[in-house]
């Protein structure tokens, strides 16, 4: 079978090792042959292609609502997580062609960015044809809204259906909470039984916002208004546990389920201390979504703190209801910006190899590495003395 052979400044494989011009081997169909280790001196060899700039594996997109991207440039920025959530409420009645369309872009939109794998969310099947016709592969997380313990029957009947939906289109799916703010106990007590029934991948948007831990803690805030005001939920069946959210609500979710945290923006080293206390080992990925923190927030998670911690980390781009794009190089340029002293080949294993694994793909995605098929990205307008991202640092997908 004829092989490609891709050479650049740089490779990083996405699992910690870097080779200076280095070559990376080929099948026709994308598989990694071998990495060969020049010593960092290329040779000439015939049929060699030499990119200037840094080869990595494909990205893995872990966080995103491929079914909101009808919602792009709609929403101000900056006005905080309740004022958010008062305006999707307001847009989920949109033609449902209109939605169909703007996640057919999306998806290829992600494809041109280099990714090759996405965590994404659904609450209704509208991009499930989308995602069923991808090249890229996607895990479909089957999101539960409900606070209203009267409402735990129905949700998750209906979550459990669309997730029926989805895997007879061949979607790996799982049931999951959208958040400790719309899901009450005993829903998130039906999806914890299903997710241990299963072995599912779970996920949950985590402290987006400290409302979300005033309402736990109180009773009170922002998120409590929304909560009574646009759902028009009345919060006496809610008692405050006088804890914050994670705390609250983990305890109802099996500990030996994987489940990835997004966001993650108030999160603290004391709910981090918890998180090794009361979860498996391992099971445990933080999702960082930077570029949509800055939109609805205007802040951003204590990064160093989470990364000197030990738990898994990846990136995702959120939706573009929250976002200018869906790149995952965009999130790692942002983070790059506002943490330099973060290793680029770290922020590599975030994007790559640890998205992957949180999402259980890591046998054929993530790193480059024989018997692989990880895509192969070509990221060009670096400083490559410094091997820093700038702001037009650009991503090529090579295969």
């Amino acid at each position: 079978m004829a092989k490609n052979k891709f050479a650049a400044h740089y490779i990083f494989t996405g699992n910690g090792k870097v080779y200076k011009n280095g070559i990376v081997v080929t099948e026709k169909d994308g598989t990694i042959k071998e990495i060969i280790d020049t010593g960092g001196q290329l040779p000439e060899k015939a049929s060699v292609k030499f990119y200037s700039g840094v080869i990595v594996p494909g990205f893995i997109n872990a966080h995103c609502h491929l079914e909101l991207s009808h919602l792009r440039n709609t929403f101000p920025e900056k006005t905080g997580m309740a004022g958010f959530l008062s305006r999707i409420v307001k847009q989920r009645e949109i033609q449902e062609d209109l939605i169909k369309e703007a996640a057919r872009i999306a998806d290829a939109e992600m494809q041109r960015n280099g990714i090759v794998a996405v965590g994404d969310i659904a609450n209704n099947p509208l991009a499930f044809d989308t995602k069923k016709s991808s090249p890229i592969q996607y895990h479909t997380f089957i999101e539960a809204l409900g606070f209203s313990p009267s409402r735990a029957d129905a949700a998750f009947e209906y979550t459990t259906l669309l997730q029926k939906k989805a895997l007879e289109l061949g979607l790996n799916a799982s049931v999951v909470p959208h958040a400790p703010y719309s899901i009450s106990e005993q829903l998130f007590r039906k999806i914890g039984e299903l997710a241990l029934e299963q072995n599912a991948i779970l996920t949950m948007h985590n402290q987006e916002s400290n409302e979300e831990n005033e309402l736990y803690q109180t009773g009170k805030g922002k998120i409590a208004k929304h909560i009574r005001k646009n759902l028009g939920i009345d919060l006496k069946s809610f008692h405050p546990t006088g804890k914050n959210s994670l705390e609250s609500v983990l305890p109802f979710l099996p500990a030996s389920s994987q489940l990835l945290l997004v966001h993650n923006t108030f999160t603290g080293k004391e709910e981090l201390d918890w998180l090794h206390a009361n979860r498996d080992e391992g099971k445990t990925s933080l999702v960082l979504c930077p570029n949509s923190n800055l939109f609805i927030e205007d802040r951003l998670p204590d990064v160093e703190m989470l990364r000197s911690n030990g738990l898994n980390i990846c990136l995702g781009t959120d939706s573009l209801s929250s976002n200018h794009s869906l790149s995952v190089l965009d999130e790692m340029i942002t983070l790059h910006q506002y943490f330099p002293d973060i290793p680029f080949g770290e922020l590599v294993q975030w994007a790559t190899g640890n998205g992957a694994r949180a999402l259980r793909m890591d046998g054929k995605l993530g790193t480059i590495k024989p018997g692989k098929k990880p895509g192969l990205n070509l990221i060009t307008g670096m400083d490559l003395q410094q091997l820093k991202l700038l702001p037009g640092s650009r991503v090529k997908r090579l295969i």
